[in-house]
């Protein structure tokens, strides 16, 4: 029987010592020896298409045209949208486009600007 502690994320027995981190084959999840949050579990927040951390008031730019659904306006690419709030959800960014109104957007579409 294996000393190794269970999979946090999914409670998997078949984890496995990597160095200086426990790793689950079943799940992926990482985690470090020493039980204090690694930089992938500190940084639990919503992140943009580039990897940067957003917070609420932040200005991101749009990196990819996007249909507006019920509409035939669409986002452009590079469009600036300032002052979002960030939501729980799937389209994780409450904000407001200049010419096309309140909307929600994926934070994977956008970038910090």
């Amino acid at each position: 029987m294996s000393d190794l502690p269970n999979c946090p994320a999914c409670a998997s027995e078949f984890t496995y010592d990597d160095g200086i981190q426990y790793v689950c084959p079943e799940c992926g999840n990482e985690w470090s020896k020493s039980g204090e949050p690694s930089d992938a579990e500190a940084g639990s927040g919503i992140r943009d298409a580039n990897g940067n951390m957003l917070a609420d008031g932040d200005t991101v730019t749009v990196i990819k045209d996007l249909k507006v659904k019920g509409s035939s306006s669409v986002v452009k690419v590079g469009t600036k949208v300032k002052n979002i709030r960030l939501v729980d959800g799937d389209h994780d960014i409450d904000c407001k486009v200049d010419g096309i109104g309140p909307m929600k957007l994926k934070s994977i579409f956008v970038k910090k600007a």
